[in-house]
């Protein structure tokens, strides 16, 4: 605006000189300048409100605990109780207005939740990758570089009055069944994977504001042990996962804590289903005791949507809905999705279940995040990130890491011959033939919100090649096969075929759990008879969630490659273009075991044990316990190039010193041999080793270096765990140093049956590399008492 006046200021002629259409422009500009000005969304703490200016809570200068305890001095019991929940009301008297906390950001801004609307000057948001292609990239610096973008999406949309910025967002729960219809929000099976995700992803959406303020506050979500939807007449709603200690240490909140203790996350959210008899929102010691006691959550915990009025209303937990209210907030409850506490909470203090205290602490926590975030610091756009708008959504910029994050997903599963990549020279006419050959909302998944546009497999595809596109199936679903002659038709006039074939929402989503890991109806039956009539070498494209049983195309010779994109995004169709022409060298690495259909006959989704017992014949669950035949192995992905490994330097032994008091020394050590986490000085407690990288093809290459150990033998678990990796690109016949500090309290350390962290005494086997080619460290731990 005053850009505007000093401009007309300066003229020194009438404005009756002024070209008209310079004059109806000006007369424009002031006039969105008036709209933009006076239809924003009133904000708290206005320093042009008589009412409140004066406030404390409204001073930024003064601590954010000492203007919380002021704001909520202020606050009546009813107006403390209507902002227990998502929808919170305003307060018109101290002049905050109602705020909406729920939107979500699971892979770029979402249209799920009301906190979040699109239209107007934010028509859509940058749709990367759904998580599970995401984490098959193994690039921590990437997913934090995408929370990042999101980030700036979600706070541009923010001052646009288009959303709000606390984000319910990632879910980090572990991918324990292969059936699970979330499967694919999730960073994938591994602990570590998902935790060191976790981490990452948060620290990109919290940003790195001075001191404690946050540029949106992220959510880690669903705590803990929440892995089923729908099955077998089965729901989240009713369901009490009975866990084991040593499960839920070393497995289930290994992702929470890394969410909460190195991402610093400003939320968890508890989940619907029970643990071991306790819904999870009512739970004292996983709420109060472990996220806010053990973890030191700085932030609030959240209900999953309407999970307060489901352990009164469905699980019959409480015999009152007032008992309900109270079990919940003494817990740790801080927010309920949902209405459950605005109408409940004030029989609760009536009738004495619950103090006015109570309250005042749940509303401490989630106060002081809107304090982190600026939502009382007055004039929005003279904050930090106030200047984000319409043009910093879907900028090319936002669009290209799309596309590159999808490129990095892309897992090459097989590659005979080798087949891939493709040549413009010799592949001048490709067949691209299948239910998701021309996906779009598809390839984004769940939880996504409008994309910026997209780019469709046989879209991709034909920026390299004449294609000829037939369907093949009406769907994933591929209940009829009147398609299938058009399609071998198709085939055999084309130098190469492109099978993309999989999965989509409605075969696996939230509320649809799985019922087998085959290919959906007839689309194995299209896969082998278009291979079969393919002129020239036939490629079969992956597009899922989770795993599928292929094994008919990996015995079949006529399928020379195999390529599993998981949903790749708005980008997704020019990534596989570009990793089937070689544009891309493929360097992604499967998150998740691929198991044979026969797996599940052995394992009902209900049984949540980790470790094989076969002594009823239960065969275990992921890479780390599960020892059956596998379709494709947890870490599994191949490139165009080669690579060798060589351990150039690394330690023989590494002593861990004992705590000195006496109790420590008698009670460390048990017939296992092993030593008690707290029992030892873990600060500088690391395994320190350099692996030497050499590309030895003639292809540049982006290579994921994985590390696994192996506990010494005893009543451990023989499986290997993943502790760490690194993502790394080297040129063709170049050569790259890698240094891995292991973190033997955190990494080597294994959970007894009582959930008690212990490092064994003795031969740790470290795997440097994929499983097919990796070289072996033997650190032999050895006690010292001090």
């Amino acid at each position: 605006m005053p850009a505007i006046q000093n401009f007309i200021k300066h003229f020194s002629f009438s404005s009756s000189l002024l070209p008209t259409t310079l004059v109806l422009l000006l007369l424009l500009l002031l006039n969105s300048h008036f709209v933009h000005v006076h239809s924003r969304s009133p904000f708290a703490c206005d320093p042009r409100n008589g009412l409140t200016r004066s406030l404390k809570f409204c001073r930024v200068s003064v601590q954010i605990h000492v203007r919380v305890r002021d704001l909520i001095g202020r606050l009546t019991l009813q107006e403390k109780i209507r902002l227990l929940v998502n929808n919170a009301a305003a307060v018109p008297r101290l002049g905050i207005q109602g705020y909406e906390w729920w939107s979500e950001a699971l892979h770029g801004v979402s249209n799920v939740g009301p906190g979040t609307k699109f239209g107007g000057a934010f028509p859509r948001s940058t749709s990367f990758p759904q998580v599970i292609t995401t984490a098959a990239s193994f690039n921590q610096s990437m997913w934090q570089e995408i929370g990042r973008v999101v980030s700036d999406e979600a706070r541009a949309m923010y001052n646009g009055g288009m959303a709000g910025l606390t984000y319910w967002s990632p879910n980090v729960n572990i991918f324990r069944d292969p059936r699970w219809g979330r499967g694919q929000e999730t960073p994938g099976e591994d602990p570590v994977l998902a935790g060191k995700y976790a981490a990452s992803y948060v620290r990109g959406l919290q940003g790195n504001a001075a001191g404690n303020r946050l540029k949106v506050a992220a959510c880690c979500k669903h705590y803990t042990a929440y892995d089923l939807d729908n099955w077998n007449g089965v729901d989240r709603y009713h369901f009490n996962a009975r866990v084991s200690k040593q499960d839920l240490e070393d497995t289930y909140d290994v992702p929470f804590k890394s969410c909460v203790v190195e991402g610093k996350v400003a939320s968890v959210m508890c989940s619907y289903n029970q643990v071991n008899g306790k819904p999870t929102c009512a739970d004292p010691d996983i709420l109060n005791n472990t996220i806010r006691g053990q973890w030191r959550l700085n932030g609030y915990i959240v209900s999953d949507c309407d999970s307060v009025g489901v352990l009164y209303d469905t699980q019959h937990y409480t015999d009152t809905p007032e008992e309900a209210a109270a079990i919940t907030i003494k817990a740790g409850l801080d927010l309920d999705c949902g209405p459950f506490l605005a109408i409940h909470t004030e029989g609760a203090v009536k009738r004495g279940l619950l103090k006015e205290e109570d309250v005042n602490l749940a509303l401490a926590n989630t106060i002081t995040v809107q304090m982190r975030l600026g939502m009382f610091d007055g004039e929005p756009s003279a904050q930090p990130f106030g200047k984000l708008g319409p043009r910093d959504v879907c900028t090319p910029a936002h669009q290209y890491l799309a596309l590159e994050a999808a490129r990095q997903g892309i897992v090459l599963l097989q590659n005979s011959g080798p087949t891939l990549p493709l040549s413009t020279r010799r592949h001048h006419t490709v067949a691209v033939i299948g239910p998701n050959s021309d996906a779009t909302v598809t390839m984004i998944g769940n939880y996504a919100g409008v994309a910026c546009g997209y780019t469709s497999p046989v879209q991709g595809i034909a920026r390299y090649a004449k294609t000829i596109h037939q369907q093949g199936c009406l769907g994933v679903a591929c209940r009829g096969n009147q398609q299938f002659r058009a399609a071998e038709a198709a085939a055999r006039q084309a130098d190469a075929t492109v099978l993309v074939m999989g999965l989509d929402q409605s075969i696996e989503a939230e509320f649809k759990d799985r019922v087998g890991l085959l290919l959906p109806g007839l689309q194995q039956e299209l896969v082998t008879r278009v291979s079969r009539a393919s002129r020239g070498p036939t490629i079969l494209v992956l597009m899922s969630g989770g795993p599928i049983d292929v094994t008919f195309a990996k015995n079949d010779p006529r399928i020379s490659a195999i390529l599993w994109v998981g949903y790749p995004g708005q980008a997704g169709g020019t990534a596989i273009a570009d990793v089937l022409f070689g544009t891309t060298n493929p360097g992604g690495k499967l998150p998740m075991t691929w198991y044979p259909q026969n797996y599940l006959a052995k394992v009902p989704m209900t049984d949540m044990g980790m470790r094989a017992n076969p002594s009823r014949g239960y065969p275990g669950r992921t890479y780390r316990f599960y020892k059956g035949n596998v379709v494709y192995p947890f870490g599994h992905g191949m490139s165009y190039t080669k690579f060798a490994h060589n351990l150039a330097i690394a330690p023989k032994e590494v002593s861990i010193p004992l705590a000195p008091s006496l109790y420590a020394i008698k009670n460390s050590s048990v017939s296992s041999n092993a030593i008690r986490v707290k029992h030892t000085n873990c600060n500088k407690l690391s395994l320190g080793f350099h692996v030497d990288v050499k590309n030895t093809g003639s292809m540049d290459g982006t290579h994921t270096l994985l590390v696994f150990s192996t506990p010494p033998a005893g009543k451990w678990s023989a499986s290997k765990q993943l502790i760490g990796f690194e993502k790394i690109h080297i040129a063709a016949g170049s050569q790259h140093s890698v240094k891995f500090n292991v973190d033997v309290c955190k990494h080597l350390s294994v959970a007894d049956q009582f959930g008690i962290r212990r490092i064994p005494i003795g031969e740790h086997n470290l795997h440097i590399g994929d499983l097919k080619d990796s070289i072996s460290l033997q650190a032999t731990l050895k006690e010292i008492k001090t």
